[in-house]
């Protein structure tokens, strides 16, 4: 990734495209460790999350990741998730947030110098080639590496620059033992002992 210390950047995560892409890889993202990888690269101007919420649900495994990303830098996009019933008569959730994303992308341009997309998702090759007429520098983060590949040939031609997420696991991922409750930690630690 090229970033100038002068460039006032921008991220936009999808959040479901992010999460899966790292659950293909066999780690999770520690979203502290990812805005202040971001927050060394440049001026972060905007750290976007994009989610779906289920709202009638008493608990959503996802609700506590939402929370601690709204109370640390990071600006939440949310809305409610469609409830369907597939073939098999099971209820079933879908959401898409595209166009919000897509329309805060071109909001932002003019205040932007290098936008991040943590995507793979093909649709957003035309987003990224409007964004860049604008002027601005889009690196695309997905992955190649999982099975299948995340990140579509489309999107990664039209980025000025494309990351695979795996090659950040270092760097973002949270290690197996920081995935543990902390009782459990806590106990693994005395073992060792």
């Amino acid at each position: 990734m090229t970033f100038y210390p002068t460039d006032r950047l921008a991220l936009f995560i999808d959040g479901a495209n992010l999460h899966a892409a790292a659950k293909n890889l066999g780690f999770d993202i520690d979203f502290k460790r990812l805005l202040e990888e971001f927050r060394k690269r440049g001026l972060l101007i905007r750290a976007y999350y994009y989610t779906t919420l289920v709202e009638d649900q008493d608990y959503s495994p996802i609700r506590p990741l939402v929370d601690w990303l709204d109370y640390n830098g990071f600006t939440l996009v949310t809305k409610p998730a469609k409830e369907y019933t597939d073939r098999d008569g099971r209820k079933r959730y879908r959401g898409d947030m595209d166009i919000e994303l897509a329309v805060d992308m071109l909001e932002l341009a003019p205040k932007a110098d290098h936008m991040v997309l943590f995507s793979g998702d093909s649709d957003f090759a035309s987003l990224v080639a409007a964004v860049q007429r604008k002027g601005v520098r889009v690196t695309v983060v997905s992955t190649l590496k999982s099975q299948p590949p995340m990140a579509s040939d489309d999107l990664r031609r039209q980025a000025d620059a494309f990351v695979d997420l795996a090659d950040l696991a270092d760097i973002v991922g949270r290690a197996p033992r920081e995935r543990l409750p902390r009782f459990l930690q806590e106990t693994r630690e005395t073992a060792d002992d």
